[in-house]
C-alpha cells in the first residue's frame, strides 16, 4: 500500500471515528433531554393530579353558576392535556421500559386517558352508530372518573417515590394522618356535605375522630351530614383504619409496579409480609379481606333491619354500608338518630348487635393474625389435596402452623372478651339490663364487652352504668385490641408481654416464656415503655381537661379523656358541652393515640450513631 493510499485510509478512519463519537454524544444528549422531559412531565402530572382532584371536589361539593362550571371544566381540560402528554411521551420514547415496569391495570388506565382525547379529534356526532358507546365516550361522568383514577394513581406513585428517598417512617406516618385530617376537615365543611352549617372546630374534631377511628363527635352525625358527607366520613374512616401508606402503596405497586426497595421494605414491615415476593399478595389479601368482610357485614345488617326502621331502600342500604365500615374500622360512628341505642333497634331484631360484634372483632384482631390464618388455611388445603392424592405429607409438614404472636393474641383477646361480657352481665343485671329478656341481656353483655375495646358504639346509655362497670370499661378501653389492627389502646400484645414478664419475675424464671418460646428483651422493654407512656399521657390529658372544664363532672371528663387517647369513642354524654380548647385538646389526644407517642418520639429524636462501651452494671433498689 502506497503512502497516498495509507493517508486516505487514515483520513477515512478518523472521519468514521468522529462520526461515531458525534453519534455517541448525540445519544447522550438525547437521553439527557428525554430524561429531563420525562421528569418535567412527571412533576407536571403530579401537580395536575392535585389540580384535578381539587376541581372535582369543588365540582361535587358546591353549587355553581354557569361561569364557575366553565372555569372548572377548563382547568380539568388542562389536567387532561397534561395526563395525555405524559402517557403519550412514556409510550413513544420509552415503550419497552414502560411496558416492562407497568402492571396490566396501569396499561388500562393509560389507554383510558388516551381514549379521552378522541372527542377532541372527533366532535360529538348527531346520529351515532352505537348509542351506548357514544354516551360512554362523550359523557362527563366517564371523563371525570378516568381523570380521578389516573390522578390518584399518579399521586400515590409520587408519594411512594418520596418514601423511597429514605424518609423517616414514623414522621411519614404521622404527617400522612395529619394531612388527611386537614383535608377531611375542609371536605366535611362543603355545602353539599351538610344539611346545616358546621364550624371549623367541630369539623376538625369529626375529621380527626374519623381518621383516628375514634368515634367521638360533638354534633349529631345523622342530622348534620348529607349522603355525600357520610361518604367522605366513611372514606376517612377506611383510610384511618388501614393506614394511608397501605392505600398509596397499593396503588403504586398494583398499578405502576415500580417502587424503591426502601419503600417496599418499609411496607413489608407495616403489613407483616414474610418476604418481598409476598408483598403484593399480602397487600391484596388485606384489602380483599377488608372489602369482603365489610360487604358481607353490610348484607347481613341490611337483612337484619330491612323493613323495621321506617327507612326507604336507599336509606337502608346507606345505613348498612356505613355501619359495616364503621364497625370493622372500630370507628364508632352511626348515621342513625341515637345510634345503636335507638329504641327501634333495641326493641327490634337484636341480631344486628351480634353482627356488629363480629365485625368489631374482625377488625380488632390484627392483620398479622389474618395473614397467619391465610397461611394456615393454605397449608391445610395443600395437606388435604396431597392426602386425597395419596401422597406423602412429611415434606410439607409444619411444626408451628400458628406463630407465637397469633397464639398470645387469640388467648388474651378471648380471655378479655369473655371476662368483660361476664362482668357486664353480672354487674348490670339489675341495673341497665333490667327489664330485658335473658337473650337480650346476653346479647347486650357480649356487645358491650366488644365495643369498649375500641369501637365505641353505645347500645345502652353509659351514663346509667354503675361506677364499678365504668371502671371495667375504662380498663377495656385502655387495653384495646391487637397490634397492627384497626383498634386502639395499648394492645393485648402489650398486656400479654407485661403479664408474662411479671410471671417470670414472680416464679424466678430467667426470661419470660410462652408456648415454648422466650420473649425477646426488646419486646419487654417496648411493652414497659408503652404502658408507662400511656399512663403518663392519660394523666396529662386528664389534668388539662379537668382544668379547661371545671364545671363539668370529673367522672365524665376522665372517661372522655380515656376514650379519646385510646381511640375508643365512648362517652358519658359530655362531648357536645366541651369548649373549643377542650375539643382541640382531645384532637391532639386522638392523634397521638392513633399514631403512637413512642413512634412519634422515635421519629423526632435524632438517633445516636456513636458506639458506647459497656459500663459496669449496678442495681436500683426496687421494693
Amino acid at each position: 500500500m502506497s503512502a497516498r493510499q495509507h493517508g486516505i485510509l487514515q483520513r477515512l478512519r478518523q472521519a468514521a471515528w468522529k462520526r461515531r463519537m458525534a453519534m455517541i454524544r448525540y445519544r447522550h444528549r438525547s437521553a439527557a433531554f428525554l430524561r429531563g422531559c420525562s421528569i418535567t412531565l412527571s412533576v407536571l402530572a403530579a401537580m395536575a393530579s392535585i389540580l384535578c382532584l381539587i376541581c372535582l371536589i369543588i365540582h361535587a361539593g358546591y353549587e355553581h353558576t354557569l361561569q364557575d362550571y366553565i372555569t372548572i371544566k377548563k382547568l380539568l381540560r388542562i389536567s387532561q392535556g397534561i395526563f395525555i402528554a405524559n402517557v403519550a411521551f412514556a409510550y413513544l420514547f420509552s415503550f419497552r421500559r414502560t411496558i416492562r415496569r407497568a402492571m396490566p391495570v396501569k396499561w388500562i388506565s393509560d389507554v383510558a386517558v388516551l381514549i379521552t382525547a378522541l372527542p377532541w379529534a372527533y366532535p360529538h356526532p348527531r346520529n351515532p352508530w352505537i348509542p351506548w358507546l357514544d354516551q360512554l365516550l362523550y359523557s362527563n361522568k366517564t371523563l371525570y372518573t378516568v381523570l380521578a383514577v389516573y390522578a390518584v394513581i399518579t399521586l400515590s406513585y409520587s408519594i411512594i417515590r418520596i418514601v423511597g428517598k429514605r424518609t423517616n417512617p414514623s414522621l411519614l406516618l404521622s404527617c400522612s394522618f395529619l394531612t388527611f385530617i386537614i383535608i377531611g376537615t375542609f371536605l366535611l365543611m362543603l355545602p353539599k356535605c351538610t344539611y346545616t352549617d358546621i364550624d371549623y372546630i367541630d369539623s376538625l374534631f369529626v375529621s380527626t375522630s374519623a381518621v383516628c377511628i375514634t368515634g367521638l363527635t360533638p354534633i349529631d352525625v345523622a342530622a348534620t351530614f348529607t349522603p355525600l358527607g357520610l361518604l367522605i366520613l366513611a372514606v376517612l374512616m377506611q383510610i384511618g383504619a388501614l393506614g394511608v401508606m397501605t392505600f398509596t402503596s397499593f396503588f403504586a405497586l398494583f398499578f405502576s409496579g415500580n417502587t424503591s426497595i426502601f419503600s417496599q421494605l418499609m411496607l413489608k414491615d407495616m403489613i407483616y409480609s414474610k418476604s418481598m415476593s409476598a408483598l403484593i399478595p399480602t397487600l391484596l389479601y388485606i384489602l380483599g379481606f377488608t372489602v369482603v368482610i365489610e360487604l358481607a357485614g353490610s348484607v347481613m345488617i341490611f337483612l337484619s333491619v330491612h323493613g323495621t326502621l321506617g327507612l326507604g331502600l336507599p336509606e337502608e342500604i346507606l345505613f348498612s354500608l356505613f355501619h359495616s365500615i364503621s364497625a370493622f374500622c372500630n370507628a364508632g360512628f352511626s348515621n342513625f338518630p341515637q345510634g345503636l341505642s335507638n329504641p327501634m333497634l333495641l326493641d327490634g331484631n337484636i341480631s344486628i348487635y351480634w353482627i356488629m360484634t363480629l365485625l368489631i372483632v374482625s377488625g380488632s384482631i390484627g392483620f398479622p393474625i389474618l395473614v397467619n390464618f391465610k397461611e394456615a388455611f393454605g397449608y391445610y388445603i395443600r395437606r388435604s389435596w396431597r392426602w386425597l392424592r395419596r401422597k406423602s405429607l412429611t415434606d410439607i409438614r409444619r411444626v408451628h402452623i400458628y406463630n407465637m404472636n397469633t397464639k398470645i393474641v387469640l388467648f388474651t383477646f378471648s380471655l378479655l372478651f369473655v371476662t368483660g361480657a361476664g362482668l357486664f352481665f353480672i354487674l348490670e343485671y339489675d341495673n341497665s339490663l333490667a327489664g330485658l329478656s335473658l337473650t337480650e341481656k346476653i346479647t347486650q353483655s357480649v356487645f358491650n364487652s366488644a365495643s369498649p375495646r375500641s369501637a365505641g358504639f353505645s347500645s345502652l346509655p353509659p351514663g346509667g352504668f354503675l361506677n364499678v362497670t365504668i371502671l371495667v370499661i375504662l380498663f377495656l378501653m385502655w387495653v384495646g385490641g391487637a397490634s397492627q389492627s384497626t383498634a386502639g389502646g395499648i394492645k393485648v400484645n402489650t398486656l400479654a408481654a407485661i403479664w408474662l414478664n411479671l410471671r417470670a419475675i414472680v416464679t424466678g424464671e430467667s426470661a419470660p416464656t410462652a408456648y415454648r418460646r422466650s420473649i425477646s428483651l426488646g419486646s419487654i422493654r417496648r411493652a414497659n415503655a408503652v404502658v408507662a407512656i400511656s399512663a403518663f399521657s392519660y394523666l396529662v390529658f386528664s389534668v388539662l381537661l379537668l382544668t379547661f372544664e371545671p364545671e363539668l363532672p370529673a367522672k365524665d371528663l376522665l372517661f372522655e379523656s380515656c376514650s379519646a387517647l385510646f381511640t375508643v369513642g365512648s362517652s358519658l354524654g359530655v362531648t357536645p358541652e366541651l369548649s373549643d380548647k377542650s375539643e382541640i385538646l382531645l384532637c391532639v389526644a386522638m392523634f397521638l393515640g392513633r399514631v403512637g407517642l413512642i413512634s412519634l418520639l422515635t421519629g423526632m429524636v435524632r438517633k445516636s450513631h456513636r458506639t458506647k462501651g459497656m459500663y459496669p452494671s449496678d442495681n436500683i433498689i426496687i421494693n
